[in-house]
């Protein structure tokens, strides 16, 4: 067997189940759709934040840049409020969104399970202190201790209501009040818990549970800005999706607390105006290494538009729209990019190598680094400027690697192109 027939023997019986099994567990899919509860929260508060920043310079004299600097200028904290009270409190949003689908999937109340786990995660991130609660931990500081405390709540209630240690009303008894009643138990278990362990921790330590926590995760965080783990996480993605799996959706799952955290640091710093750290973030991701969809296939729709042959090119007129919006699921199924041996190795690649030209331009400070989450929807051009404060040099960026993954797709689009052509050509004899 060729060694493109083992790899793919791997991946179809090996790598894609597994993905699969992965991707379907049940505090995987809670973490998924807990972060899409949070999305619109993150999202406002992100353009809140850009428009808070306007992309002119102290000195302008264009008299819309003036008028608006100014504006932003006499009114910055009213206007910054808003990003404070959503993309500020993300942590917040993401531990009742995790446990609420957590609490779904086990089929149990998942509003008070939510209620439980926001109540859980104030407990330990925001220790009253002189009458107001300090906000340190509610931003991307704050999302590996909301993870942990939305699954232990709902685990915890769980463990509680398995072995019957709650309050049973009678049958009489509506729904909404039994199932208040039966919150009562795992009330009292979280403060007898999490509270004593909150207490001792700033006590014998002077830290909070979400300083101890982000302690933790910090090598994984600082990892995650690695080269090596940015290729690593493109070559699975890659690799699940030539075999039909989808790898955005395997991979994400993984990465989502990572990227919401970079972003969180990256967003306190820029409003603060220091430096920002992170360059592994969801615009990285969406704006430079997959440009069009898995795959960066948007520079491969434009040469598929003026293919010679007539399945390419329809599959590519038809998939330009969507491929602007990051959208490839025509292009991946109809041309087809999954399991085709033609494009296999641009397809694996291509987004490797967009990975290291990013790096390289981001930690070297010749493009700015993401400070906002943008749907991943948003055109690439625009998303990037967005995503990274109005920066002309993320445009350039984006726009410098669709030619470039385009040059790389073409030779391979040829070869592929004279199989298409000589079945058409077959087809055409046939049918006379």
């Amino acid at each position: 067997m060729s060694l493109y027939g083992q790899l793919m023997n791997f991946i179809e019986q090996k790598l894609g189940p597994t993905a699969k099994n992965f991707a379907s567990r049940r505090h995987i899919t809670a973490l998924r759709d807990g972060f899409l509860v949070a999305t619109p929260f993150i999202i406002v508060g992100s353009f809140i934040l850009i428009f808070a920043n306007p992309p002119y310079a102290a000195d302008t004299q264009n008299a819309f840049g003036r008028a608006w600097l100014d504006f932003v200028t006499a009114h910055r904290v009213a206007i910054v409020m808003p990003w404070t009270m959503s993309m500020g409190l993300m942590s917040l949003f993401i531990s009742m969104g995790v446990a609420f689908s957590l609490a779904k999937s086990y089929k149990m109340d998942a509003v008070g399970a939510a209620a439980l786990s926001a109540m859980s995660f104030l407990l330990v991130a925001a220790p009253e202190k002189n009458g107001a609660l300090p906000l340190n931990y509610f931003g991307g500081t704050g999302i590996f201790t909301a993870l942990l405390v939305a699954f232990f709540s709902v685990e915890l209630t769980r463990f509680l209501r398995k072995y019957h240690i709650t309050i049973r009303m009678p049958e009489q008894v509506p729904p909404a009040i039994a199932a208040s009643f039966a919150l009562l138990v795992p009330v009292l278990a979280i403060f007898l818990t999490l509270y004593p362990l909150s207490v001792y921790i700033q006590t014998s330590f002077d830290m909070q549970i979400p300083g101890v926590v982000k302690a933790l995760f910090q090598p994984l965080v600082s990892a995650s800005n690695s080269l090596s783990a940015i290729l690593g996480s493109v070559l699975l993605c890659q690799l699940l999706w030539f075999a039909g799996v989808n790898g955005g959706d395997v991979v994400t799952s993984i990465l989502a607390p990572i990227f919401l955290a970079n972003i969180g640091v990256n967003a306190a710093a820029y409003a603060a105006g220091e430096e920002v750290p992170n360059l592994f973030t969801w615009s990285f991701w969406d704006f430079y290494i997959f440009i069009g969809g898995a795959g960066a296939t948007f520079g491969l729709v434009i040469l598929m538009s003026f293919s010679r042959a007539v399945h390419l090119k329809s599959i590519g007129r038809m998939s330009f729209l969507p491929g602007v919006f990051g959208i490839n699921e025509p292009v991946m199924f109809g041309a087809p990019v999954v399991m085709n041996p033609t494009l296999f190795l641009p397809f694996i690649f291509i987004p490797m190598i967009n990975a290291v030209i990013a790096y390289i331009a981001l930690s070297t400070g010749l493009v700015a680094k993401a400070i906002a989450v943008t749907p991943g929807s948003i055109p690439p051009l625009l998303g990037s400027a967005l995503g990274s404060g109005w920066a002309l040099s993320a445009t350039i960026l984006t726009a410098f690697l669709t030619v470039l993954d385009l040059l790389l797709y073409y030779p391979f689009l040829k070869a592929f192109e004279k199989q298409v052509l000589a079945n058409e050509q077959t087809a055409q004899v046939s049918t006379k």
